[in-house]
């Protein structure tokens, strides 16, 4: 059970008052063998919905893993479970000699009741577990009965591994006294926590992990050596006997949390006075007031009320500060240690707004309106989002997502368009919007991650998420009287809009004739070379492959990405190239499963376990992710296949785990009962995924309202119904458009003030054009060449007037004939590229 992490804190060297009163002799093996986290395939998540309470739990296989305090982002402890012994060297752990069940107090309240029988029935262990509104503190009332043999020759010891504050190494574990009784602490990183029990403590012990650590004790001599009071500085681990009885078979434990070992425990003692009944009954209740807040979109199956338990799964991940983290978990956790302090628990923009979205489908505007007010505030300065954050907004990952950039103004509009946001609060978020919107039409389309967090280059689910954005903040800017600027996002929306097919759509590739299709949409096209005729020519990197087995041709990858083109409203469900890619899709990532189908990310995926089932550790094999069943059935359902959808939304629910949490992928290999593997059963990968339970919501609101929930209208007004084509090309520094089609024009877009000297006759015939600036910052100005027929080629170079000197570099466009396959039947056309420069 042993095994986490953290730094020296208070108590580290520091004899406090506490410390004293108790014989501190230090343990033998520091500082422990190498800390490790635990799995992440949790049963159940929980906290209380009190700003006074900022505990956040997980559990699984019948014990506590993960506290988190004093944030989302704060992992405190590895796990917390209890260890039986006996007459004849007898040794039982719940965790792995027990059959487990986990079930909620009621219907969307994560609170649980754990029952734990050992495998070989010799005992029974119940807990309950909560934390209390009031304070910093988890409870866990536990009983233990004894189905074999008489208690008196049985002892339980509660095992806690503390891992503060994100690390497993640096931590200080001591056996001290609070008020004259027996206290567990530990401290690290300017952390603190202490474990008080209701019965006296019996026999306790601090040691190193795998050394000396009271696991190691039980198992080799059968009890615990008084010696071992102090841990300091490493992977530490606390042990105690709960002094069961006959007559006491129930026994509180109290984890409390504080800056201070003081304050730690005056929180768990405080708890332990109150008791767990009044604590239940103001936790309960919470959950009951804000459930019945909610929309009635109720489903049952299998015992458990999917609905309900999503919208818990959504609250418990959220903060008082608007923020949500991605999962409670870290992705194979048991195989990772301090390399790895992040896991799961942090932001990522469009994880982030996608929950708002659950809020939203849920009836709980509130909240998706406080995650917009904390998207404002972690905004860089030049409007981008960071990959991921912490919950205090400063950056983990350096990458950039164009779609992350893009979703808050999604989210915005979103709230506008619902009645959500007044106008007056519109105002308020003005900057924001129009940050963001600069942003994105400065340095789309092009991505230098995609959603996966991967490859460089044009992605179809970017470009729908982008390309909708600048459509959404367009009537945006328009609602506060700022017609140019609105003007220009359109055009710009219109621009990347009509050359979505250029970019990323194939015909007559070995895939497509295999398939037996004319084409299809690839998973993303690199970015603009001199070395490609287009960007799908090119060749991706699948990142997290073996050395030399990584680069493919960017048309033989294919991802249910290209759905996105569908639920943002850039493309009919019908659209013949839709349709054609869906087969490829279903060809190649379709995987069929007990509960039905499920997809696979993209071809050649390389981010899961291995064949033989051990851990992703940066290579590895993908493996089906219920989240995309769920936008299939999205997909489905703007198809007018409704009773296709409602059967997705069984296979996305019959994914889950045992407690009903949604896995962010399942195993598709036989069973490895050894690796805790089950043919269509949750991989070691997060678990739940927050993002996965928002689509289950959106879905039931999607399901119930008829429609895709989430789909903005402007894309399918103006593409769909209206049929709206641009009229112009772009060319950008850090997009140099080679070629377009014949009857455009040729708007050029830089960064500073230029004289364009252009020529459409190889110099023949020269002109010149100055160039504008427009609200965003960008100079430009239109070639009018919509009259220079195909086989020719425009030339210009650029003299700067600011800095008194001209490029010197000629730079080209050629005129091709207007390519007719690219113009889909339900009228919508597409073309190449932009970005910016210089």
């Amino acid at each position: 059970m042993i095994e986490k992490a953290s730094a020296p804190g208070l108590g580290v060297g520091q004899e406090t008052e506490i410390e004293m009163a108790a014989t501190l002799t230090d343990a033998l093996g520091a500082p422990g063998i190498p800390a490790r986290w635990t799995s992440s395939a949790k049963s159940g998540v929980g906290t209380a919905l009190s700003p006074a309470c900022p505990i956040w739990f997980t559990i699984s296989r019948g014990i506590l893993n993960e506290v988190y305090y004093p944030s989302l982002d704060s992992a405190c402890t590895r796990d917390m479970g209890l260890v039986v012994t006996g007459p004849g060297g007898y040794f039982s752990e719940e965790k792995r000699d027990a059959v487990h069940s986990t079930e909620p107090f009621e219907d969307g309240v994560p609170a649980y009741r754990l029952v734990n029988t050992a495998a070989h029935g010799t005992y029974q262990i119940e807990k309950r577990i909560i934390t209390d509104p009031e304070r910093p503190v988890l409870l866990q009332e536990i009983s233990f009965t004894l189905l074999r043999g008489p208690v008196a020759d049985h002892r339980v010891y509660a095992l806690l591994a503390p891992h503060l504050v994100n690390a497993g190494m640096g931590n200080t574990a001591w056996v001290g006294d609070y008020e004259g009784k027996p206290v567990l602490f530990a401290s690290g990183r300017r952390a603190c926590l202490a474990l008080a029990s209701s019965l006296p403590w019996g026999a306790c012990s601090a040691g190193y992990v795998g050394v000396s650590d009271g696991w190691q004790q039980l198992r080799r001599d059968g009890r615990l050596d008084p010696a071992c009071r102090r841990a300091e500085d490493g992977n530490v681990a606390l042990t105690g006997e709960i002094g069961f009885s006959a007559a006491n078979p129930k026994a509180l434990l109290a984890l409390g949390f504080g800056t201070t070992p003081q304050e730690a425990a005056q929180n768990a003692s405080a708890s332990l006075k109150l008791g767990f009944a009044p604590a239940a009954e103001s936790y309960v209740e919470k959950w009951r007031e804000w459930q019945a807040s909610l929309l009635p979109l109720d489903r049952h199956g299998a015992g458990i009320n999917t609905y309900r338990l999503s919208t818990a799964v959504l609250a418990t991940h959220r903060s008082s500060t608007g923020a949500a983290v991605a999962s409670l978990s870290i992705p194979w956790g048991f195989s990772k240690g301090d390399d790895d302090i992040g896991g799961y628990h942090l932001v990522w923009p469009r994880d982030l707004v996608e929950t708002a979205g659950g809020f939203l489908a849920a009836g709980d505007p509130a909240q998706a309106a406080e995650i917009l007010a904390y998207l404002r505030s972690i905004q860089q300065p030049d409007g981008h989002w960071p990959q991921n954050t912490w919950l205090d907004g400063s950056a983990y990952w350096p990458g950039i997502q164009m779609d992350e950039c893009a979703f808050p103004l999604l989210l915005t509009d979103a709230l506008r368009r619902a009645g959500h946001l007044a106008d007056a609060a519109l105002l308020s978020f003005m900057p924001m919007i129009e940050r963001a919107a600069s942003y994105v039409v400065r340095n789309g389309p092009v991505t230098g991650e995609d959603r996966w967090e991967e490859d460089a280059g044009y992605s179809p689910f970017t470009l729908a998420v982008e390309t909708a954005a600048l459509l959404a903040a367009a009537d945006m800017f328009e609602i506060c009287g700022k017609a140019e600027p609105a003007n220009y996002l359109r055009e710009t929306a219109d621009v990347w809009n009509d050359q979505i097919e250029r970019w990323t759509y194939v015909t007559g590739t070995p895939l497509g004739e295999e398939v037996g299709v004319k084409g299809h949409y690839v998973r993303i096209a690199p970015p603009d070379t001199t070395g490609a005729a287009s960007p799908k020519d090119g060749y991706v990197p699948i990142k997290n492959r073996p050395p030399g087995d990584s680069d493919r041709p960017a048309e033989a990858i294919v991802s249910p990405d290209a759905l996105a083109l569908v639920r943002f409203g850039l493309r009919a469900a019908d659209d013949p190239r839709i349709v054609d890619t869906v087969k490829v899709i279903d060809a190649r990532l379709r995987c069929d499963l007990p509960q039905g189908p499920v997809w696979y990310r993209y071809t050649s995926d390389g981010y899961g376990e291995h064949a033989d089932g051990a851990p992703f550790d940066g290579t590895g094999q993908g493996r089906p992710w219920p989240l995309l069943v769920g936008e299939r059935a999205h997909y489905e359902l703007a198809a007018g296949r409704r009773d296709k959808a409602a059967s997705l939304l069984k296979t996305l629910e019959d994914s889950a785990g045992s407690g009903g949490l949604l896995p962010e992928q399942v195993w598709d290999g036989p069973d490895m009962a050894e690796r805790e593997l089950r043919h269509g059963g949750p991989s070691g990968s997060a678990m739940p995924l927050v993002w996965a339970h928002s689509e289950h919501i959106k879905l039931l609101r999607s399901l119930s309202d008829g429609a895709v929930f989430d789909m903005p209208p402007q894309g399918v007004k103006r593409y769909i119904e209206d049929r709206t084509a641009a009229p112009r090309r772009t060319w950008r520094f850090n997009h140099k458009l080679r070629a377009m089609a014949a009857g455009k024009l040729l708007r050029l877009e830089l960064l500073a003030r230029a004289v364009v000297h252009w020529s459409s006759d190889d110099w023949a015939t020269v002109h010149d054009a100055e160039t504008t600036e427009n609200a965003f910052g960008i100079h430009l100005t239109d070639l009018p060449v919509a009259d220079v027929p195909p086989g020719n080629t425009i030339v210009f170079t650029f003299f700067w007037p600011d800095a008194g000197c001209w490029e010197n570099v000629d730079f080209s466009v050629s005129i091709d004939k207007l390519d007719s396959s690219m113009i889909p039947k339900s009228g919508n056309r597409f073309s190449e590229k932009v970005m910016l420069q210089k």
